[in-house]
């Protein structure tokens, strides 16, 4: 028997950082994201052997692997952890109740862990598609109707690039949610403003403004630099200034920021010299689409 699992990484426009418990339990968090055909897969296989000193022996052999590098700001290892439950539960087309079972269950594994993280990419992974979360005492998921035209125009504009250095998100988690703490103004604004720029981001999404859409990116990122001095750093500064020389008009880190891949959205008909400018940089663009499926499992006897 094999069981085959992949489960997408997740690409963050807006809202990210409010999904922590430490914020959306009191003032309630909102992510808006989408999936992309980047993916962690899964397999696990049931053998058997024929072995010198008995009749027969049962095997069992899991494997895994990714298209991106690890700490990407991308979700992949929420992603690992929940296309590794998926194969553990063997639920061939899981639906939607049983994705987001097993969205819970691989946050709680981490929180489990003393990860200190949020919740959108574990959701994200299993749900997939382009999604308006909602963080408070319980997950709301919608998946937002975004036109195929809008998709299409979307795709044309945006680059996707890895800055060549990972980022360990739970140093830079620390650096923010202690400052939240203290009470700091500009981090405890800046989130309350990533919330909003989520909120405003779905509703521009649903209406097709992609012109909106760039514009909330920049205002997310402005505000994601306000959490703490760590989200950004002189190489990061560098490729956002490259990226906008070679025609970007707005960008943001993804993730918790510090490195891993950022966003650009790029003028019209400048997308190929953005990309092209960042790859000169130093940086390695990734070319993706979207993609609307979410957690995806296969059994085969």
């Amino acid at each position: 028997m094999i069981i085959k699992s992949r489960a997408p990484v997740r690409i963050d426009f807006a809202g990210a950082w409010t999904d922590v418990d430490i914020f959306s339990k009191g003032a309630r968090g909102v992510v808006v994201n989408a999936t992309i055909d980047k993916y962690v897969h899964g397999q696990l296989e049931v053998y058997d052997t024929i072995a010198a000193s008995v009749d027969k022996q049962e095997g069992i052999r899991v494997t895994y692997w990714c298209d991106l590098p690890s700490g990407s700001g991308l979700g992949t290892s929420a992603a690992l952890n929940v296309c590794w439950l998926s194969l553990v539960h063997a639920q061939t087309n899981p639906d939607i109740e049983q994705r987001l079972k097993l969205a819970e269950l691989a946050y709680r594994l981490e929180d489990l862990l003393g990860i200190l993280g949020g919740k959108q990419d574990q959701y994200a992974a299993a749900v997939g598609g382009f999604c308006h979360m909602t963080f408070s005492d319980e997950v709301a998921i919608r998946q937002i109707n975004v036109a195929s035209s809008t998709i299409e125009l979307l795709q044309e504009r945006l680059i996707l690039c890895y800055t060549g250095k990972s980022r360990l998100s739970s140093t830079i988690h620390e650096d923010v949610w202690n400052a939240f703490r203290r009470g700091d103004r500009s981090t405890v604004a800046a989130l309350y403003s990533l919330r909003d720029c989520a909120e405003h981001m779905a509703t521009a999404l649903e209406s097709g403004r992609i012109e909106e859409f760039g514009e909330l990116i920049s205002e997310s990122w402005v505000n994601q630099k306000a959490l703490a001095r760590s989200v950004t750093n002189e190489q990061i500064e560098e490729l956002f200034s490259v990226a906008h020389q070679g025609g970007a008009a707005h960008g943001k880190a993804c993730g918790a920021g510090g490195g891993g891949c950022l966003l650009f959205y790029a003028s019209p008909g400048r997308k190929e010299n953005v990309a092209e400018a960042l790859e000169r940089a130093g940086a390695r663009v990734i070319p993706f689409e979207f993609e609307l499926n979410g957690l995806q499992v296969t059994r085969t006897e």
